[in-house]
């Protein structure tokens, strides 16, 4: 029921769900001509700034910016590699599919590769009333690892867990009984501070090795020094920019509640 309530609830803080709420109590409040302006208003506002590219490339930067890659990473004995950038193979996909951090999965290869661990520990269990009878992200990492050479047995899968806390403490289960205390974790760049602190919670000393940049040093160049062709575009509306205040939102609603768990 946790899990569900975690997923449930914050759809009605993020920006599209809580102007929906907004318009519907708008509707019901309909004799209340000014609240009901009022609640308008604000829903439009609140849509407004959420899909202003400005508002959205300013917020992910306070998250993706916490941890850059490092010029070069140490050796260890394990690269863990967080769930979340692959698609299972569902009719008609014809097989596992990367989807916008499926960056997780090509990094982890390279850097087994370059030799800075001999393990790959694949995170990420499936939710059932969610995902049906799908594969679990772990094991469609594997997938996708083994098409690109990863031999099976470089491959450790934690497929337990449900959310960021439980990858912590599951995988940090299997590390320990390796003798494993130091890891490489691998995910995208602004789900990194809520998983570093997680891991480090456990007890795992962790290097991060982030993917999957939304706000580049030349993009964030071209937002703020552009011309002025390009900052008017900035400033309408776009469902990308959307997107992106929702997912830094998601992290920092993540960071409050694990807080208030004594997660973190």
């Amino acid at each position: 029921m946790f899990v569900f309530l975690s997923k449930l609830l914050p759809l009605f803080v993020y920006p599209l769900g809580l102007t929906c709420l907004l318009l519907v109590l708008a509707l019901i409040l309909n004799r209340h001509k000014r609240l009901r302006a009022a609640l308008i208003v604000s829903g439009l506002v609140i849509l407004y700034l959420a899909s202003n590219r400005w508002v959205a490339y300013g917020l992910a930067q306070t998250l993706e910016w916490r941890y850059l890659p490092p010029e070069k990473l140490p050796l260890v004995k394990a690269i863990v590699v967080l769930g979340g950038g692959t698609e299972s193979q569902q009719y008609p996909r014809p097989d596992v599919e990367v989807n916008a951090a499926g960056d997780r999965i090509l990094y982890a290869a390279k850097l087994y590769r370059e030799g800075v661990a001999p393990v790959l520990l694949l995170s990420g269990g499936s939710i059932t009333w969610q995902d049906g009878d799908s594969g679990t992200p772990a094991e469609d990492m594997a997938v996708l690892l083994r098409e690109m050479g990863i031999p099976e047995s470089a491959l450790w899968l934690q497929n337990r867990s449900q959310n960021t806390h439980e990858d912590a403490v599951y995988s940090a289960e299997m590390l320990k009984e390796a003798g494993i205390t130091e890891i490489v974790l691998v995910t995208s760049a602004a789900h990194m501070p809520r998983s570093v602190a997680l891991f480090e919670h456990e007890g795992i000393r962790v290097i991060p090795a982030p993917v999957d940049y939304t706000v580049t040093r030349q993009g964030w160049q071209n937002l703020t020094g552009g011309d002025w062709q390009a900052k008017l575009i900035s400033f309408i509306p776009n469902s990308s920019s959307l997107g992106l205040t929702t997912n830094v939102m998601k992290e920092y609603i993540g960071i409050l509640m694990y807080h208030l768990q004594g997660w973190l």
